[in-house]
């Protein structure tokens, strides 16, 4: 029995991968106009940011939700090859 592959783009992913791949795409700048937390503004580092995200669930939600637009957004704007 082949059990059904989970469909969450979130699975697997750890809170490290994400905060670094928003870094990565927006810039910390950027990352944080868009989340306005402290962390994200002054003095921001990815350890910082884990740190204060693993204790703060609404953060944490605003994070991952601001990672599935960023993915969302590149697979509209990806090319589409050609059948």
């Amino acid at each position: 029995m082949n059990p059904k592959p989970n469909k969450d783009p979130l699975h697997g992913l750890t809170l490290e991968a994400i905060v670094t791949e928003l870094v990565e795409h927006f810039g910390w700048e950027e990352l944080g106009q868009r989340i306005a937390i402290r962390c994200f503004q002054s003095d921001p580092s990815v350890a910082s940011s884990l740190k204060f995200l693993r204790k703060t669930p609404w953060a944490r939600a605003k994070v991952e939700s601001l990672y599935l637009f960023m993915l969302r957004e590149r697979a509209r704007n990806a090319p589409r090859s050609a059948p």
